[in-house]
């Protein structure tokens, strides 16, 4: 399958204004930022739930609500470029269809990101076309928001996050691709993970990142990469330590925990309380946990003693943390 071209055919409408510098957080490192001592924002995808999924507009309208750090997913196109992106094909967000693994960074990044973006609904495709609100801003069919261009709609490269956003930490998944029968490859993974650590590395960036993954092959293959790099534990490792008491390694500063796992609710107050008394901080994410974010169910991981919410709606988020501080 091949990626579709804008839907005006044009190439031209691409270049995006002059954006003001982004509000700076209050810390631009990691240790930083935990030492601040109070529980961190952290953007998912930008904000997916208000905000098209992974775009520079979204990113730039979490760090405006005053979001601490960006998460973003990272996987290579079929010219080795890291882009971040999600799902291993562009169906979900863009016109077009096919797998990650088979497109040119110049095909993905012609394609529309906010194709199939409507606010709470991230990937339905089945609502009516007036509510996909940004449908055409990439392609410059319709007008961009205020202080945004079609450059923003886009599906980005790590580097043009991490540049755009220089003193935010970013909080970096490494997705794996799928192979011919449908099953994850850790190759694919453990080759971003070089390009990863490379850019990293070239950027500076290396006290401004904190790296996740599922896969404890992948995970375990970038720390040797990038051994300065902060990173949180793999799926096995995680579970080992949740279900049988096994050590971590004490690198780690930062767990990155669902919400809930397998219909378990895992962040209940001893897990915290476990997790403070082993000197780490606990991060929760909510994607793909069938729950509804709001501003109360932000208040309520405040109150069990999170130090990071990994929200779909910054806003919210920030809102409940001012509330209880």
């Amino acid at each position: 399958m091949t990626a579709a071209q804008p839907a005006d055919g044009t190439g031209d409408a691409t270049a995006a204004p002059a954006i003001p510098e982004a509000p700076r957080p209050e810390a631009s490192t990691l240790d930083g930022l935990l030492a601040l001592g109070r529980p961190l924002v952290i953007a998912h995808a930008g904000g997916d739930q208000d905000h098209p999924h992974s775009t520079l507009y979204a990113y730039a309208q979490s760090v405006a609500a005053g979001a601490d750090i960006l998460e973003l997913d990272v996987q290579l196109t079929a010219d080795g470029a890291l882009i971040v992106q999600h799902d291993d094909t562009v169906d979900r967000t863009t016109e077009a269809t096919g797998p990650v693994a088979d497109l040119t960074l110049a095909e993905i990044q012609a394609l529309d990101n906010a194709h199939w973006f409507v606010p709470g609904l991230w990937g339905d495709q089945s609502r009516p076309a007036a509510e996909y609100v940004f449908r055409g801003v990439r392609g410059g069919i319709i007008e961009p928001p205020a202080g945004f261009g079609p450059e923003d709609f886009k599906v980005a490269t790590f580097r043009e996050v991490a540049e755009r956003f220089p003193h935010h930490v970013l909080d970096v998944e490494i997705k794996l691709q799928r192979g011919s029968g449908g099953e994850e490859d850790p190759g694919s993974g453990i080759a971003a993970a070089e390009v990863l650590a490379a850019e990293i590395a070239e950027l500076g960036r290396e006290e401004s990142v904190v790296v996740a993954c599922f896969n404890d092959e992948v995970l375990a293959a970038f720390r040797q990469l990038a051994p300065t790099v902060a990173t949180t534990p793999a799926t096995d490792e995680l579970v080992a330590w949740w279900l049988a008491g096994e050590a971590l390694d004490p690198r780690y500063r930062v767990l990155q925990v669902p919400f809930t796992y397998q219909g378990i609710e895992v962040v209940q107050p001893d897990l915290v309380e476990r997790l403070h008394s082993e000197g780490l901080r606990v991060w929760v994410w909510l994607s793909g946990t069938d729950v509804l974010e709001s501003r109360e169910f932000y208040a309520d991981l405040l109150r069990r003693g999170v130090d990071g919410i990994i929200a779909g709606r910054p806003t919210e988020a920030v809102a409940a943390l001012a509330a209880g501080s």
